[in-house]
Formats: structure tokens, C-alpha cells, sequence
């Protein structure tokens, strides 16, 4: 089962957005964490020409967005709702939190493709200024809301990349490797680190480093310094290539 069509499963639906860039942001964010379903409940401004404009190569999320005259059409065929919000409530209410939700939506993703379910989860979202109404909470199985400080400034599109990158991290299969060097290299043996010793000590004396220091004692902190590296062989070899050049350096000067 792979982590896109898990992700699929998941719409980020966004309630009266005011803000054009805030959309843009929120598509950036959800292309950035493998979400690609977006729907808009009666926007203030939609215009795809100019959200892919701000939000660059992000036309497959554009293309699938899709508008709403309400918010219960646009959740019509969830199954399950999480609404995010900043602001305490009066109302007694199941709160959590991104990092708890984000395993437990995923295996609902899990159930309903095991079970062949068509419906979906949703991520609901306020507009900006004042978030959702008590009336837009109550369509909500779960209500959630990202831990600050007590300056609670985070903008619609970072209160969805928050989501979205709990969602990415916790399923195993979306998780990414880093990327391997291009060229991989055996650790430095022990005959390699010696003659790469010797030659910096050769160049130390070159430049002089030696006159007012004991050479034992500035060799042995310097195989202290590299030992801890763990060189391998590449970089012991160019650390040994970079003492060489430098008595030859100086050799070619004397001559001039």
C-alpha cells in the first residue's frame, strides 16, 4: 500500500479563506508532504492561474481542488473529521493534538481501503481572522490544535503544513532516505593514516609550525582531532594530497 494512495484518503478542507496567498501556501505545504486533495468552501478569491503562480509546480494539487457552497457538502463524504483551532472553547470537546492524531488517522486511511470504503478523512480549517464557529466544530468527530506558546500566531497555511508534515513522518512508508554521495569510499586504513601523518608533520615543519611547539605533542593532538573523524579513505587521501602541495609549494618558491 503505498504512501500516496494512503495520503489520497486525507482532504484538507479550508472554510471562507479570505486570503488568495493563504490558499497558495496551503498547496505548497500539502505538495511538500504528499496531501493532494483540497477543498474550498465558498472562498473570498480563487484563481488557479495565480496560485500556481505562487505556489510553483504544484498543478497536479490545483487541477484536483475543488469548490463548495457549503460545509457540509464539502464533508458530505467523510467518515471522519478532525477541525484544528487555536482558540480555547467553552464547550466540552475531544481535543488532540498533531502528533497524537496523525498515526490514528492514518490507519483509518488503512481501514477504509481494507474495507473497500470510498469515504474520506478531513482536515478542517477556519478562516483567517476568526477560525471556525461552534456550529462548524460540531460537524467534527475530533478537535485538534497545535501546541505554541501563548503567542498564538500561526497562519492558515503553517497550521496545515503542521498537519501535514505530522501525517508524512508518521507513516513508515512516506519516510525518504538521505541521499547517498556520489561516490562512497572504504574507511582509511591504518597504513593510509600514517603516511598521511607523515606528510602533514613534513608540511608543518615546512611552514614552520614547529618552532616554539613540541612536535609529539601537536602530532598527537592533531591524530586525536582526525582519529574522531573517522576519515576514509578519500578524505584521508585528499588531507594527504593538501600536506604534499604544500611542501611542494614552498620547494617551487625557493627556487624562484
Amino acid at each position: 500500500m503505498s504512501a500516496e494512495r494512503l495520503l489520497d484518503r486525507i482532504v484538507v478542507v479550508l472554510w471562507e479563506t479570505q486570503d488568495l496567498v493563504n490558499i497558495a501556501g496551503t498547496v505548497r505545504a500539502m505538495k511538500n508532504f504528499g496531501l493532494s486533495r483540497l477543498r474550498l468552501v465558498t472562498p473570498a478569491e480563487w484563481d488557479a492561474w495565480r496560485i500556481d503562480g505562487i505556489a510553483h509546480d504544484t498543478q497536479d494539487v490545483v487541477a484536483q481542488t475543488t469548490l463548495h457552497e457549503s460545509l457540509q457538502d464539502a464533508l458530505a463524504d467523510c467518515s471522519y473529521v478532525v477541525a484544528m483551532t487555536a482558540r480555547g472553547r467553552r464547550a466540552k470537546r475531544d481535543m488532540t493534538r498533531p502528533r497524537e492524531i496523525a498515526p490514528e488517522l492514518l490507519q483509518r486511511a488503512a481501514d477504509l481501503q481494507a474495507a473497500g470504503d470510498p469515504s474520506t478523512i478531513a482536515l478542517l480549517y477556519g478562516r483567517e481572522d476568526h477560525g471556525l464557529p461552534n456550529w462548524a466544530l460540531d460537524l467534527a468527530h475530533r478537535t485538534g490544535t497545535i501546541p505554541t506558546t501563548e503567542h498564538k500566531s500561526l497562519n492558515l497555511a503553517q497550521a496545515v503544513m503542521v498537519m501535514a508534515y505530522e501525517l508524512f513522518l508518521a507513516d513508515e512508508t512516506s519516510q525518504r532516505e538521505f541521499k547517498q554521495p556520489r561516490r562512497d569510499s572504504v574507511p582509511a586504513t591504518v597504513e593510509l593514516l600514517e603516511k598521511m601523518f607523515e606528510d602533514l608533520e613534513r608540511a608543518l615543519w615546512t611552514i614552520d609550525f614547529f618552532k616554539s611547539r613540541q612536535t609529539e605533542g601537536v602530532m598527537r593532538t592533531l591524530r586525536g582531532i582526525i582519529h574522531r573523524a573517522e576519515l576514509d579513505a578519500r578524505e584521508a587521501s585528499f588531507l594527504r594530497a593538501v600536506a604534499i602541495e604544500v611542501r611542494k609549494y614552498f620547494e617551487r618558491t625557493k627556487t624562484e
